[in-house]
């Protein structure tokens, strides 16, 4: 069998460099967009999520600058894709406290909260209700489903080919 053109394997770790950066800068932007614009405050189990995200984010950033050919380049592309399955994996985990299905943390956060006067007005927020929910999916569900899907083909995308 015939191996495959170098070019396609390259366009294929492009595509996958950029889809680590895209995929949780567009998470992590959706989550800020939805507290500083929604008002939806995140709970302690939504922060979890976000670090993750930002750590990806940084690795891509890496691998976009890493040579193509390097091997680093392919490291980094992978472990940015981890750091992005992580988030997921607690997106799917936080789900499941809010539906229900499993015991969650006992409690609860302030967001945004800078002195005892913030804390007064911003709502305590509990890991187990769903603050938003689309087709009966939560943000934490989405969370889960876009960044475990976006992990996998990532690391599809970057793998090494043999002939």
């Amino acid at each position: 069998m015939l191996a495959p053109p170098r070019i396609a394997t390259a366009g294929r770790l492009q595509s996958a460099r950029l889809l680590a950066l895209v995929v949780p800068s567009a998470l992590l932007g959706g989550a800020l967009l939805s507290e500083y614009v929604g008002k939806l405050y995140p709970c302690e189990m939504c922060w979890w999520q976000r670090y993750p995200h930002g750590v990806a984010i940084l690795l891509a950033l890496g691998a976009l600058l890493s040579p193509q050919t390097a091997l680093r380049t392919r490291v980094l592309t992978c472990l940015a894709a981890v750091a992005i399955a992580v988030s997921g994996a607690i997106g799917v985990f936080h789900a499941g406290v809010e539906y229900g299905w499993w015991e969650g943390l006992t409690t609860c956060t302030t967001s945004g909260a800078t002195s005892l006067q913030d804390i007064m007005n911003v709502p305590l927020i509990r890991c187990d209700q769903v603050q938003w929910s689309l087709a009966g999916i939560s943000l934490a569900g989405y969370n889960g489903l876009l960044s475990l899907g976006g992990a996998l083909l990532i690391l599809i995308l970057a793998r090494v080919r043999t002939a």
